[in-house]
Order: structure tokens, then sequence, then C-alpha cells
């Protein structure tokens, strides 16, 4: 049996998978990429190998994406992660049209030709806003845990408007709001409502359609995908585990090139 690892070596987390020679995703595993990200794509790599009982030499391809993806020792090939999203939301949804894809410190738009081929793609790679690390830094000034700002936003009364999504000064707007009392649901959903903007302001850049695949650690914000959902009217995909999109999509693509060599 062959084997297949995927990298995605993100700004905040790394995600390896492993999969066999069938495509099926066998082992997964996400760690936070600090600040060296060689040594975060190192240590996910053996831990989902380890998982498998193998070691780096039973694998037949490890197929780095991502941020890091250059800095991934013993990467047989590396894959941007515009095509690797669009590979794996396509195999989990075949029907996907277009990739929402939440990161660390980036959001993307992937507008998908039938079959899967990436036609279109933009990019809010110059400002953290909306953003996980946005979110991060959001969740810390209303005093909570990051998994739990995206369900109060769902039972917020209103959203709160903010009138500037710079992530320094909604930090210090989200302060004087919690100062005045303002309920931190509202607050919550306000900032999901905000960040929903910027990836519809992505969508229409790439042409939006009706079948749209979020992935991405954003995806796992509940409060943000029903807000990109009320903008875009749609009913959006989210995988069960939206982070393991782009590491799912290289391992794809490191099997499916192997069986194109043979």
């Amino acid at each position: 049996m062959g084997w297949y690892a995927g990298i995605d070596s993100g700004s905040l987390t790394c995600a390896a998978v492993l999969i066999n020679d069938r495509g099926a995703l066998c082992h997964s595993e996400v760690v936070l990429t600090g600040a060296r990200s060689r040594l975060a794509s190192e240590r996910a790599l053996l831990q989902v190998i380890g998982k498998a009982g193998l070691n780096a030499a039973d694998l037949t391809a490890i197929v780095a994406t991502g941020y890091g993806r250059e800095r991934v020792d013993g990467r047989t090939s590396a894959v941007t992660e515009i095509t690797c999203h669009a590979r794996g939301a396509v195999a989990l949804f075949p029907q996907t049209q277009l990739v929402l894809d939440v990161g660390g410190q980036d959001c993307k738009a992937i507008r998908l030709a039938p079959g899967g081929k990436v036609i279109d793609f933009a990019m809010n790679d110059k400002c953290a806003a909306g953003t996980g690390r946005f979110f991060e830094v959001m969740a810390r000034a209303l005093e909570i845990d990051l998994d739990d700002l995206g369900p109060l936003a769902l039972e917020a009364q209103r959203a709160v408007g903010l009138s500037n999504m710079c992530t320094v000064f909604a930090e210090s707007e989200v302060v004087s709001l919690v100062a005045r009392e303002e309920p931190v649901a509202n607050i919550a959903a306000g900032l999901c409502s905000a960040a929903a903007e910027r990836v519809r302001s992505l969508a229409q850049r790439v042409g939006v359609a009706p079948e749209v695949t979020c992935t991405g650690g954003g995806a796992l914000n509940s409060g943000l995908v029903r807000a990109i959902e009320r903008l875009l009217g749609v009913t959006a995909n989210v995988p069960a585990e939206p982070q393991l999109v782009g590491a799912y999509g290289a391992a794809l693509l490191g099997l499916e090139n192997h069986r194109g060599a043979a």
C-alpha cells in the first residue's frame, strides 16, 4: 500500500494528513506553528505517520502547501494553497463552485470551473482583519475563549456596528464597547458580520456561486459562517475539520501525480 502525506504549513497552525492509495484520509494532526514553521511541520508529520506506525521512508510522496511550504523538509513537491484548498474542497463536496478559505492571516475566494479547476481567485493578504489572528485578538479583548465567539454571535439580539476593522483600532473599539456594557454576544455578532463583509467582497471579485464551501480555521467560527451565508444568500458546505482541507488536497495531488507518473 502506498502512503501519501499532505502538510499545510500556515501562519498559526500546521496541519498534516496521511492518505492511502485509495485517497482515504487515514490520520491527521494539527499543531501550533509558533515561531519556527520548519519545526512545526516536522512535528506534525512525525505525529501523523506515528499514528500509522510508519516513518518518513515509508511515504511515497510528501506534498507541502501553505505559507511555509518551502520550509517543509523532505517534501517531494510544494503546491500553492489555492490549488490544494480547491482540490480538497472538491474531494469533500464535488459540486463546489466557490471556495472561501479563512486562514490565520489571510482570506481567499477561489472560483472553480466544473470538475474543480481553478479559474480565478482573490486574496486579502495585506491585512489580518477578519482572519484567525483578528478573532484571536478580539476574543482576548472580550475575555472569552476563541471557540466561544462564534456560538455567542448566534445568540445576539443585534450585531453592533464597528467603525474600523483594523485589528489595532477594532480591539480598542471592542474594549470601549465592553466598558459601556454592550452585551458580549452583540459585539461578537458585529465582529462576525464585519469579517463576513470582507469575505463577501472577495467573493464578488471572482463571482458568487450557489455552491460554496468554507475552509480554513475560520470555518470553525459558526457565527462567521452564518454571517457569510446571510450576505451571499447561500447555505455553505462546512467540512467536519475545515482546517485539514488544504493538507488533504495536497496529499491527493501527491497521489494523483504518482498515478500519472506510473
